[in-house]
């Protein structure tokens, strides 16, 4: 073999590696973290205010019960609509959220055995009609 079959191999090697690379990168799903990211970034004072309110009352505790397969969230006495919202960071797909009224105050069990093994970051938003409130908590599986 002389040096120009090599370097036309060598070419289209590299060109077949640079074909696949992009074949592979265009099937790769990427999730943003929020589909209105631009408009949640505007925003993004009020929910500091809410956290620096959820701060100043009494803690919400969450706790994850593994024995059990189950979270389980203390509701304060407060709440009079809201939500738990259960976040999935490496597939969108999965997130989901429970909404919440002045008549599930107390504990809110949920039950974690066919949540997807993992990191989930669970987010509690609450009002009480008179100022929101919001609290999260990481939850590995």
């Amino acid at each position: 073999m002389n040096w120009g079959k090599s370097i036309v191999l060598t070419f289209v090697v590299f060109a077949g590696f640079i074909g696949t690379m992009v074949y592979k990168m265009t099937r790769q799903s990427v999730d943003l973290v929020r589909d209105d990211y631009y408009q949640t970034e505007m925003t993004y004072q009020q929910q500091i205010d809410r956290e620096i309110n959820a701060r100043q009352k009494s803690p919400v505790n969450m706790t994850y019960q593994a024995d059990k397969n189950q979270f389980a969230i203390e509701l304060p006495a407060t709440l009079r609509k809201g939500d738990i919202h259960f976040y999935r960071p490496s597939n969108l797909k999965l997130d989901f959220s429970i909404p919440l009224d002045a008549s599930q105050v107390g504990t809110k069990v949920v039950s974690t055995a066919k949540l997807a093994r993992g990191r989930w970051l669970v987010k509690l938003n609450w009002s009480d009609d008179q100022r929101e409130y919001y609290t999260e908590q990481e939850l590995s599986l």
